[in-house]
């Protein structure tokens, strides 16, 4: 995560914008005893640093909905825990903590301009081209995110950011020179481009369901849930003076202008109502989810029923993941967060998924039947023909020179062009990534006087190798304790 860092500081506030409402979309998946929105509880102290619960549970979450989208789906808690991801999400936070002590240790902080000068350039906030101080509560409240916590998150990843930047990497001028050598390399070849179009394919059920028999255990139905739900509207109370300005003095801080100054009672009164009945909506949801599990549900409160897979779930992805790790024995969810509205969860039955028959799987078979097959043909055409093709002759060219190769995309000739230059055959074949394969033969090779200052691979090696003795460093200097069992 720190290689990441100091690698796209450019990028670096987009990408926690959007990692910050990543994990606050994907809900919380814990483990233990329920807690409605306690992040309260240290489960480990690095250095003077305490690591929340909350914290851990949104680094898991996080976690967890890689990992589910990267099994299309199929991902569970039994897999997590297979994966050991509670233990990646503590050392994230682990990692993190480490620079932070580094930071404290040099009086080093973000102030309140510097953050709000940031959030002032995230576009996700602006309406009509400029920062909407509305758009921007809004935004927030929609991931069901306070101002605060989500200013905290934001001046914690600018302190790691303003930290690393203090400690930059350095490029020798004898590694300049071998990387200005390695650039200087120049080929000129004859080469020719072959394309998953150039062989075709029979598309027979025989061929087809042959192809299938080999994988049939991949093509497998969803799992359907059978749930009954209850639902939590908003709340809206007419509060008196006196509970507002109660409130107001007890959570100044949330209240806010564009510059960052706490705002007077009357301007602040509209996001005091608003932030009290999310509060009250939040704990009628808890009350009838109690009520609800007991069995003591008012007849009032109508239930209703539905049945729901991973494509089809009109709830959401937070709430697909709760009543996914439900069973028999904790059929009831706690209560998700739906575009403002509150639902209890509980699980009726579950049918799980099985193989699907040969029709069933016939559409998803083909388009990866008809890919993997011209793949193979197509290197089976490569091996035949690289050796005698006739194709398009280049000037000289360099590892850079990714816009002198036709027949190619930019994208295309720059991966081509790297794998050349590492290869040591003179005639041969190089496979791309989206199963082009480009046949060549180097004709001539010389060696350049040209001059190249980009020294970023360099500087990325390093940087790896930097950060990873900076974190033993840091390990060494900044105890760390773990007051959570099985981590």
């Amino acid at each position: 995560m720190i290689t990441w860092m100091q690698r796209h500081k450019k990028w670096l506030i987009i990408t926690i914008w959007i990692s910050t409402i990543a994990f606050i979309g994907a809900g919380f998946v814990g483990w233990g005893q329920y807690s409605y929105g306690d992040k309260a509880g240290a489960v480990a102290k690095v250095g003077d640093i305490e690591i929340s619960m909350g914290e851990l549970q949104k680094s898991y979450s996080r976690l967890y909905t890689q990992y589910n989208k990267a099994f299309q789906g199929n991902f569970d808690e039994e897999k997590a825990k297979q994966f050991g991801l509670q233990k990646q999400a503590l050392q994230q936070l682990v990692q993190q903590a480490l620079v932070l002590n580094l930071a404290k240790s040099y009086d080093l902080t973000i102030s309140d301009k510097e953050l709000f000068n940031v959030i002032r350039k995230q576009k996700a906030f602006y309406k009509n081209g400029i920062f909407d101080k509305e758009l921007y509560k809004q935004v927030l409240s929609q991931n069901r995110l306070s101002i605060k916590e989500y200013e905290a998150e934001l001046r914690k990843e600018l302190l790691i950011e303003k930290t690393l930047s203090l400690l930059p990497v350095e490029i020798s001028k004898h590694e300049a020179n071998i990387l200005n050598t390695l650039f200087s390399i120049a080929d000129k070849i004859n080469y020719k481009v072959l394309s998953l179009e150039d062989v075709k394919v029979d598309v027979s059920d025989e061929k087809l369901k042959s192809f299938w028999e080999t994988m049939k255990n991949n093509f497998k139905t969803e799992v359907v849930y059978e749930i009954k739900y209850v639902k939590q509207e908003p709340v809206n109370i007419d509060f008196d003076a006196g509970k507002i300005s109660q409130y107001y003095n007890a959570n100044k801080t949330h209240f806010k202008d564009n510059e960052g100054k706490i705002l007077p009672l009357e301007k602040a009164k509209a996001q005091i109502v608003e932030e009290l009945n999310a509060k009250a909506t939040k704990d009628k949801a808890l009350r009838t989810y109690i009520a609800y599990k007991k069995g003591k549900l008012d007849n009032s409160v109508k239930q209703e029923s539905k049945k729901i897979s991973l494509s089809n779930n009109p709830f959401g992805e937070e709430a697909y993941k709760k009543i996914s790790s439900l069973a028999p024995s904790a059929p009831f969810a706690k209560p998700v967060n739906v575009n403002g509205t509150f639902f209890i969860f509980q699980l009726i039955s579950t049918t799980p998924s099985k193989a699907k028959s040969f029709e069933e799987a016939k559409a998803e078979v083909l388009p990866l039947y008809i890919e993997q097959t011209k793949k193979s043909k197509l290197l089976e055409l490569a091996n035949k023909s690289y050796k005698s093709f006739n194709g398009t002759t280049s000037d000289f060219i360099t590892i850079k020179d990714s816009d002198k190769i036709q027949q190619l995309a930019p994208q295309e000739a720059a991966e081509f062009l790297q794998k050349l230059f590492v290869r040591g055959d003179k005639n041969s074949f190089v496979a791309l990534n989206n199963g082009k394969i480009v046949l060549y033969n180097i004709l001539e090779q010389k060696l350049l006087a040209n001059s190249y200052d980009d020294t970023d691979p360099i500087k990325q090696i390093k940087t790896a190798e930097f950060n990873k003795g900076l974190i033993q460093t840091l390990q060494s200097k900044y105890q760390t304790e773990i007051f959570m069992k099985g981590l």
